[in-house]
Order: C-alpha cells, then structure tokens, then sequence
C-alpha cells in the first residue's frame, strides 16, 4: 500500500472506502494490497471524526496518521470541477468532499473506489459493497 507499488492500479479511497477495508470488508481487500492509493485531507477528516466517535481518539488519531502519506493537495481547478460535478448531480446530494474526490480522480484518469449508492452506476466509479 502507498503511494509507491508493484501492481499499476491506482485508485481514489473515498471516506466509505476507508471504513469498509479497515472494519474488514473482504471486497476492500485487493485493492488495500497491491494498489497505489490516493485520497484527500478532507477523506482522512472524515475518517478521523468517524473513528472518533465510534471507536476512540487514539484509534482515529493512528488512522490519520498512516493514512496521511496518501493525501493528495486540492487545486482551484479541483474546487471548480467538483462544484459544477456538485451541482449537476444535486438531487443526489453529494458531498463537497465527495465530489472533490470524486473530481480528482477523474482529472487522473483513476477509479473512484466507494460502496457509497449515490456514486452506483456513475462513470469513472469502481462500485464496491
């Protein structure tokens, strides 16, 4: 896992991503082992505050910080992109973060990896449950 790896896949972890391969989720797995991961600040904020309120401080803080190599930075171009994705797609009421995500990966010609329902069936999204 990384920002460095054999295999050439490369995939966006949104939020959803994140919890399902750390809870255990089987169908997260291949693409924790193998694949070059990227994600955003804003993902691994997400991530700290759930882990915060389910589990604990200590276990959300840890999270971040193995995670936090992975993060990406958010251009205006990103901000832009994302708010007209944003907008497009406003009866499904996406997140900033989301779309941010959602928007990067598109710019870098990479899957989108989430199990979340609103992001099924849109293109460039590698659907996971």
């Amino acid at each position: 896992m990384g920002l460095k790896s054999i295999n050439s896949k490369t995939y966006f972890f949104d939020t959803y991503a994140f919890i399902e391969a750390i809870n255990g989720n089987k169908n997260y797995q291949p693409y924790m082992k193998g694949s070059t991961i990227i994600t955003t600040l804003l993902n691994l904020m997400e991530l700290h505050y759930i882990t915060l309120k389910d589990i604990s401080e200590k276990i959300a803080d840890a999270h971040y910080e193995f995670f936090r190599d992975l993060a990406i930075d958010i251009s205006d171009e990103v901000i832009k992109k994302a708010n007209i994705f944003r907008y497009a797609n406003r009866k499904k009421k996406l997140s900033y973060t989301d779309c941010i995500g959602y928007t990067l990966a598109r710019m870098r010609n990479i899957k989108f990896l989430t199990g979340d329902n609103a992001f099924k069936g849109i293109e460039g999204v590698e659907f996971v449950k």
